[in-house]
């Protein structure tokens, strides 16, 4: 067991080392400078007298001092634990093995994420996330394919700790969904997820086809962040929205309530359409689809460079069933693979679980070196 101790005690300063070099990379003494400076900025008398100018600003301060809190809490973890080690070397003490292991399981984990999270460069990356899912051609087979996926990304940001919450649920005929939106809520959720939007296929026996065929399927994920108010400053008129209310249904058709509350909207000139059912008022809802009305029309601006919302002249994001990002294939053999960044898992029940983490790290990285 002393000799565990030894192995332990070598693998952490291996990661102090590693968590100095992330220090570096992350330019922590220059966030300090600048969280000292910004604060200096709240203390002139006149802070409070633009509130939107004010807010942004301690937000910014938040944001810089959660990011530079994460990296201390981990350098003195790691400090800690190193110290730990070494007492318990020179008092051989074997008990405090387990500990020191799990430990530095986590904080291995930890230095990963937070090395990982200086991929994320965009405007929007540290924003929350909203996901819709869409079944292709395919009927019964497609919308559970769908549903999949949505249980996929469900199980990943629980997994890692985010708030997930269903906005907008439509059931599939016989099984499945024929569509649903999802919001990620947490620092980053949009920046670890941009990757994967667009079309995903499965490869598979289908349950559903009593000669035990193989089948393909298609769905489409959409991934987008949940703007800011301050980034939406525009307005949509009333006679572009086609708005329709029903009642609200959860997964598998269990009614929420039975009134008419839910909502969906349909934006005429692009096509786009929207819909939310979990707020607890027809006009809550209402809000929130106009929300990501907006959200839709913002991502379609920024992706397409354009000058103006107006600008616009239709819903370009049209699934192509040809061009999907990855395959699921479940038999003859089991393969998970990108085809953008060639990273593959031989474990697609893991994946399907929502171990996304190597798919996510791979795509960054490929976005990343196209920068530099």
């Amino acid at each position: 067991m002393i000799v565990k101790l030894e192995e332990a005690k070598y693998s952490l300063q291996q990661l102090r080392d590693k968590i100095d070099e992330l220090g570096d990379s992350m330019s922590v003494e220059r966030l300090r400078a600048e969280i000292a400076d910004k604060e200096k900025l709240t203390q002139v008398d006149n802070f409070w007298a633009d509130a939107d100018k004010s807010s942004k600003l301690l937000q910014e301060i938040k944001s810089l001092k959660d990011k530079v809190g994460d990296y201390d809490d981990l350098h003195t973890r790691c400090e800690d634990t190193l110290t730990l080690c070494e007492m318990a070397i020179e008092e051989e003490d074997e008990s405090e093995v387990e500990a020191i292991e799990k430990e530095l399981a986590s904080m291995r984990k930890d230095e990963e994420n937070m090395r990982l999270s200086l991929l994320l460069a965009g405007p929007y990356d540290s924003h929350n996330a909203i996901l819709s899912f869409h079944p292709g051609a395919g009927g019964t087979e497609a919308q559970d394919w769908a549903l999949m996926l949505y249980r996929m990304y469900t199980r990943w940001g629980e997994d890692h700790k985010y708030k997930v919450k269903m906005l907008d649920w439509l059931d599939g005929d016989e099984a499945g969904l024929k569509s649903a939106t999802l919001r990620i809520e947490g620092k980053n959720a949009y920046g670890y997820l941009k990757g994967e939007n667009g079309v995903h296929r499965l490869v598979r026996v289908s349950p559903f086809d009593a000669s035990g065929r193989r089948h393909t399927s298609f769905a489409s994920v959409e991934v987008m962040p949940e703007f800011d108010d301050e980034d939406m400053k525009f307005e949509i008129r009333d006679e572009d929205l086609e708005i329709t209310t029903h009642k609200s249904s959860g997964a598998g058709g269990q009614h929420i309530n039975k009134t008419e509350s839910a909502i969906r909207i349909v934006h005429k000139p692009t096509g786009i359409v929207v819909g939310c059912q979990t707020e607890r008022s027809q006009l809550q809802n209402r809000e929130t689809a106009m929300k990501m009305l907006k959200a839709k029309l913002m991502e379609i601006k920024e992706r397409e460079k354009l000058d103006r919302i107006e600008d616009i002249q239709g819903n370009k994001a049209n699934i192509e069933w040809g061009s999907q990002i990855r395959s699921y294939v479940f038999m003859p053999y089991t393969l998970v693979k990108d085809n953008r960044t060639d990273y593959e898992d031989g474990d697609v029940q893991a994946v399907m679980d929502g171990d996304l983490d190597g798919f996510i790290t791979a795509y960054l990285k490929l976005e990343a070196s196209k920068n530099l």
